[in-house]
């Protein structure tokens, strides 16, 4: 009696296994994947931005990002690195202390990729407040003609 029930419940566990396994299988066969290698560094001095933080999210056809994606850290040398990214469109965004965030689209269509990301210190802001005298007037204003009258005839 007692081997039966043995026999049935491993018959079961193979029955729910079977496709667990299959579906498994489906996802690993869903199209070729590529490597992709990121060095991420100064823009200023080509020095290597260690911690920096590489996203990545697929894209649609529409260009919005799918939900959820994948972050990378570099390490000392500014490098991290991916194996099994589907082929497609997919945005990435690179993100360090200190610098402006870098971001931009790409098609993914090779087996192996490298990136070279040139991050920027940020750039200071603009102000109405301070003095920009020394700045080029924009030739509107300097424009001595009036704007034409909208209720005259055309001619």
């Amino acid at each position: 009696m007692g081997s039966i029930k043995i026999k049935k419940w491993t018959l079961a566990c193979l029955l729910f296994a079977l496709p667990a396994i299959a579906a498994a299988q489906k996802n690993n066969d869903e199209g070729p994947t590529a490597v992709l290698n990121f060095l991420v560094i100064k823009d200023d001095n080509g020095k290597p931005v260690h911690s920096a933080a590489v996203i990545m999210h697929p894209v649609n056809a529409q260009g919005k990002q799918s939900r959820g994606g994948l972050e990378l850290k570099t390490d000392a040398d500014g490098k991290t690195s991916f194996d099994g990214v589907p082929y497609g469109r997919l945005r990435v965004q690179v993100l360090a202390s200190g610098f402006q965030t870098f971001g931009e689209d790409y098609d993914i269509d090779k087996a192996k990729i490298d990136f070279i990301i040139k991050l920027k210190r940020p750039q200071s802001q603009y102000s109405i407040y301070q003095d920009h005298s020394d700045e080029k007037k924009d030739d509107k204003k300097d424009d001595k003609t009036p704007p034409p009258d909208p209720n005259a005839k055309p001619q």
